[in-house]
């Protein structure tokens, strides 16, 4: 009974039961239509019949009077049929027919009219339709016919029409209840692996029907949802490990330093390098926070409501001059390859902030000699490659192998050969987080040797795009 009442209380039944109400409606008025349009159909083929034989019979009337009038009615009164014909005098006395008189409230000259009539010997008074047509001489004749058929007919296929619908009725009514508990075993079972889901168990996912309807489209769509949300919990929990054992040395020489100064320092000189050691560290954790909060809000998809198009041509060049004075400090000789109108919907502060990482990065780890013997150097560029735009930092230096280069995309990895030197391994983090929130592609790429970090955007169409000389900046050492 439960399972009834679940059934009948359902959206799908009542949409089914709904949908059926106004078929069942829709067909009632259609098949109302067409009972009435064949009373009118019957009745008129009746009223040409009566016409056409007035007609006859007036031109054997003209051609034999009277007499011959008398003698054709007579000839068919006696077969039996629905056809009635009456000729009388002017006074309305009977002289040949068969009904017993006149109808009354019929004038002659009239159109078909419906009336009632008794046969002679009859009480029993009838429907017809008739029509009564003055002769020369004073006589009157009624043609007319009987509407017992036509009433019986039109009773036979309203019975069909209407047994019609009785059975759409009652086959829509079953159709809707197997659709609808058709729908309801689906949806019983995607509540029922929901439930086990929210249980804890984020490995199930909603069953799928293959069908590819609605439902199935709605399942995949919460299934990559899910897929979502288990990647980002893993993510959080990675995050949460990498922090508690990334920050783990830095707070842990924070508080060693503060607790040497404690017990050693013995003058203001050595009491000012420990704090300045304390807020050496500190930096170094906030920096770190900050480039977990900006990776976050990349990946939340925080930055794409401030998006606008620009041309990321002065951002590249930008960063670029800003980053030669410390290339010279360190001997690195920094090439800037930038083409002009280099427009792109996106963020100018996490494009910049993006390359700030990079080329930090390479002075940090590829500012080697090159095997040739040539001096450290780093190649910033951006150009165009059909529709798409390409911004590349390069260097010389040791790379990435080719089976760690997914790996250092996650937070907190560094390599064996990059734990001696100071970083907190989010640069790349960062670069990938961001480019995912501009539906763009970051690749890393054999330098040959070094290592390649390539950008690619999605280029705006429609914007102006020369290709004059290359704007080119070196900083020498």
């Amino acid at each position: 009974m439960t399972a009834i009442i679940k059934l009948f209380r359902s959206t799908v039944f009542k949409v089914s039961f709904a949908y059926l109400l106004i078929t069942a409606i829709g067909a009632g008025l259609v098949l109302g239509r067409i009972g009435w349009h064949i009373k009118e159909l019957i009745e008129d083929q009746i009223g040409q019949t009566v016409d056409a034989d007035i007609t006859g019979l007036a031109e054997q009337y003209a051609q034999g009077g009277i007499t011959r009038l008398v003698e054709i009615i007579e000839q068919r009164t006696r077969q039996p049929g629905a056809d009635l014909y009456l000729v009388t005098t002017h006074a309305g006395q009977p002289i040949a027919g068969n009904i017993a008189r006149l109808p009354e409230g019929i004038p002659s000259y009239s159109s078909l009219v419906k009336t009632q009539y008794q046969r002679p010997n009859e009480a029993k008074k009838h429907h017809a339709i008739a029509r009564i047509f003055a002769l020369p001489g004073g006589f009157r004749l009624l043609v007319g016919h009987d509407l017992e058929e036509g009433e019986s007919l039109r009773r036979i296929v309203g019975g069909a029409l209407v047994t019609s619908l009785i059975w759409l009725i009652v086959i829509g009514t079953l159709g809707g209840l197997w659709i609808a508990r058709r729908v309801l075993n689906r949806i019983d079972a995607i509540n029922a692996q929901a439930k086990t889901i929210v249980a804890g168990d984020l490995s199930r996912r909603l069953p799928l029907a293959g069908t590819g309807d609605e439902l199935d489209r709605l399942v995949m769509n919460l299934n990559t949802m899910l897929d979502r949300i288990c990647a980002l919990m893993g993510g959080l929990k990675e995050v949460s490990d990498n922090i508690a054992h990334d920050l783990k040395t830095p707070l842990t020489r924070l508080r060693n330093g503060t607790e040497e100064a404690l017990r050693l320092a013995k003058s203001p000189e050595e009491y000012r390098g420990a704090l300045e050691k304390v807020i050496e560290e500190s930096d170094r954790l906030i920096q770190i926070f900050d480039a977990l909060l900006m990776i976050a809000g990349a990946e939340a998809g925080s930055g794409r409501e401030g998006m606008t198009e620009f041309d990321a041509t002065n951002v590249v060049r930008d960063v670029g001059e800003l980053y030669e004075p410390a290339a010279e400090d360190q001997g690195v000789k920094l090439t800037l390859h930038v083409e002009p109108d280099l427009w792109l919907r996106g963020s100018r502060e996490l494009l910049g902030q993006v390359l700030s990482n990079l080329i930090d990065n390479a002075l940090k780890y590829g500012a080697e000699t090159v095997p040739d013997g040539a001096g450290p150097s780093i190649d910033l560029k951006a150009i165009h490659i059909g529709n798409k735009i390409e911004i590349s930092v390069a260097d010389h230096g040791p790379g990435i192998a080719v089976k760690d280069r997914d790996h250092v995309l996650d937070r907190f990895v560094r390599l064996e050969n990059s734990r001696s030197r100071p970083g907190s391994g989010l640069g790349l983090s960062l670069a990938a987080a961001v480019m995912r929130l501009h539906n763009g592609e970051l690749r890393l790429e054999d330098n040959h040797p070094g290592l390649r970090v390539v950008l690619t955007f999605q280029a705006v169409q429609g914007k102006p795009h020369s290709a004059p000389p290359l704007i080119e900046a070196t900083a020498l050492s």
